[in-house]
């Protein structure tokens, strides 16, 4: 039996068009590993509960509930897991010991920069090392992977987030939508939203919605954001429905350059790397500092149409991989 493996709405909206396409064809049980409890109310099928009991790092307590869990591994023979975060590294260790085979969904993506992002960046490499399976969505990913020596059941996929918004239809208007949460910036996140409320009172033609990230590092700084629009975090299927219609957008987020680009929309990276390069200087654009926002977001904002192909799939990767661990026998 497979256990497919989600903690985080990310890593969630990514197994989704998954679980979809293994109904009926591999035999799998859910795996809850903890983090945004909310997700639990989309969810219907039996699912397993990992409870992580908090200690004073909390990417410690992840490691360890994990690795003292032999229950969670019970009649496993295989497990699937997405991305980046330390539970999913945790999950890869965890079944490494128990001589389980891994399959990682989103493999190959890099900085090389291990404090950029942290800590995925590490994790990501780490689970490189242990999977069995490697489910990469462009071939730049793959080809990282053969770089580092890494070159049997590597297999290009494209990316699931796709088969979420493939049908939905891409417009244009004087919107520009903003998400920063990343652990990186913390520590100016006052700084970008000082800039961020500056060029939304420069530029009184465009809406500017921000949801506000929750984590107290990003929420306390809100009341700077006198000149744009706050709203609460947004429902998945909502946020999606504002991107598609943004002019562009000012982001620090991983995942939101890859529904950009097939939005054919362009995206300002407030961030020194990104493990998404195949859509830089087209679809996505560096920002390492706050004092660079305004000539880049002046730049976009009078060329804002990109001239490229989205990197990262045509919106079907799920079949794919069906189809790929059918013929692997996992």
């Amino acid at each position: 039996m497979m256990l497919i493996c989600f903690g985080t709405r990310p890593e969630y909206i990514k197994i989704k068009p998954l679980l979809k396409v293994f109904h009926g064809n591999i035999d799998y049980t859910l795996l809850f590993t903890g983090q945004h409890t909310d997700l639990l109310k989309n969810v219907s099928a039996d699912i397993r509960r990992l409870r992580i009991v908090d200690g004073p790092n909390r990417l410690d307590s992840i490691v360890q509930s994990i690795l003292n869990k032999e229950e969670l591994f019970e009649d496993v023979t295989s497990i699937l897991v997405q991305g980046d975060t330390t539970s999913v590294f945790s999950l890869a260790l965890a079944a490494f010991h128990r001589r389980i085979k891994v399959i990682h969904l989103e493999a190959g993506l890099r900085t090389y920069d291990k404090w950029n992002p942290y800590p995925e960046e590490f994790n990501r490499q780490a689970v490189s090392r242990i999977a069995d399976i490697h489910l990469c969505p462009t071939e730049l990913a793959a080809n990282n992977l053969r770089k580092e020596g890494i070159v049997d059941n590597v297999f290009i996929s494209g990316n699931t987030v796709l088969d979420n918004i493939r049908d939905i239809p891409t417009k244009y208007r004087d919107l520009i939508v903003v998400t920063m949460h990343r652990r990186e910036n913390h520590h100016w996140i006052r700084q970008w939203f000082e800039k961020i409320n500056l060029l939304a009172k420069n530029n009184p033609s465009l809406e500017f919605v921000l949801p506000i990230h929750p984590n107290p590092n990003v929420y306390k700084h809100r009341e700077i954001l006198t000149d744009v629009k706050v709203v609460s975090p947004l429902e998945y299927n909502s946020f999606i429905e504002l991107l598609a219609k943004a002019k562009f957008v000012i982001t620090d987020s991983g995942g939101i350059q890859e529904e950009t680009s097939f939005f054919f929309k362009k995206c300002i990276v407030c961030r020194k790397a990104t493990e998404r390069s195949e859509g830089l200087g087209v679809f996505s654009f560096l920002c390492e500092t706050p004092d660079h926002l305004e000539d880049l977001f002046n730049t976009i904002n009078d060329d804002y149409i990109p001239n490229g192909e989205c990197p990262y799939g045509d919106g079907y990767a799920a079949e794919s991989i069906l189809e790929y661990l059918l013929e692997k026998k996992f």
